[in-house]
């Protein structure tokens, strides 16, 4: 099976679950992704996913000035994005439960 397929279908809620645990922008989001196990996923999937999470109200997003080069536009959860992240969180645990009750017989 191609990791990639799964990964669309739950990357929303793993960009939601690393914002959750502090502010970021899209190279430290996606470095988040990486280090928790997502090798596969890319760079212009993380970037879309983040522009479509703000453009849907979930995020809220300020910029920071760094040193290094230009400025970084930071995103977090506002209390619309953490409501989602825990719908999506309840419905992950659900088909979790039902794909190992699947595979596992």
């Amino acid at each position: 099976m191609d990791p990639t397929q799964l990964l669309r279908g739950v990357l929303d809620l793993a960009v939601l679950a690393v914002l959750d645990r502090a502010d970021g922008y899209g190279y430290e989001v996606l470095r988040g992704l990486r280090s928790a196990g997502l090798e596969d996923v890319g760079d212009a999937s993380v970037y879309g996913t983040l522009r479509r999470l703000y453009n849907a109200g979930l995020l809220t997003s300020y910029v920071v000035p760094s040193e290094e080069g230009p400025h970084r536009k930071y995103y977090s959860l506002n209390a619309l994005g953490r409501e989602r992240l825990a719908e999506s969180t309840a419905t992950w645990h659900t088909f979790a439960k039902t794909m190992e009750g699947l595979v596992d017989r």
